[in-house]
């Protein structure tokens, strides 16, 4: 597959190849479905919790006595089953996170890419240097390649703080370098605009290589 390249004014200035190795598994729902529950699990906080009757404040003298009062016998008012009790097997504070193997994580991102590429969603820009911050000029490049309003992940080849701070105050866009790519992103991220070398440097991040 053959992709053309923009300049930042939207006009086709050449055009690059993409690694058949990458659209030749297609697109693997299942894998994705588990990788997405995945990353979804690592971003709960997983702070929930509830008191139990330790924990509860008070409680600490007998209701009332044992025997001959026609009642049932209790031993707290912080038991579970009285008003402002504690709570029997509530939540309690928790890490819901877990991993996949690595294989099946850059299976999923190769799966993320080709479900892209395959719609159409994936735009390729020669490399742009950003001296410094002009997030008037991020936003004038996505206008020109008819991506305004939208939601857009931006891939550059490597981290550069001038370029993520010209994008990150658009609204709906996010910057992530090719090293940090995941599938997660890849499909919450709308749009991608690659820059070129990202784009030449994708069998290698992607493990066809």
């Amino acid at each position: 597959m053959e992709l053309d390249v923009y300049n930042e004014k939207g006009e086709v200035v050449g055009s690059v190849e993409v690694d058949d190795d990458l659209l030749r598994e297609g697109v693997r729902y299942r894998l994705l479905a588990e990788v997405v529950r995945m990353y979804e699990a690592r971003r709960r906080a997983g702070t929930h919790s509830t008191k139990t009757r330790g924990e509860r404040r008070g409680g600490g003298r007998k209701p009332w006595r044992q025997k001959g009062t026609g009642r049932a016998r209790h031993g707290s008012r912080r038991s579970p089953i009285w008003r402002k009790g504690g709570v029997v097997f509530g939540p309690k504070p928790k890490d819901y996170s877990y991993r996949l193997p690595r294989k099946a994580l850059k299976k999923a991102l190769r799966s993320a890419l080709c479900g892209k590429l395959l719609d159409g969603e994936v735009r390729v820009l020669e490399d742009v240097r950003f001296e410094e911050p002009k997030t008037k000029r991020a936003a004038a490049i996505l206008a020109a390649l008819g991506l305004s309003g939208s939601r857009v992940l931006v891939v550059p080849a490597e981290h550069d703080a001038a370029l993520y701070r010209s994008f990150r105050n658009i609204p709906r866009v996010s910057v992530l370098p090719l090293g940090q790519l995941n599938a997660y992103e890849v499909l919450r991220g709308g749009r991608i605009v690659f820059w070129r070398s990202a784009v030449e440097r994708l069998p290698e991040a992607v493990g066809t290589r």
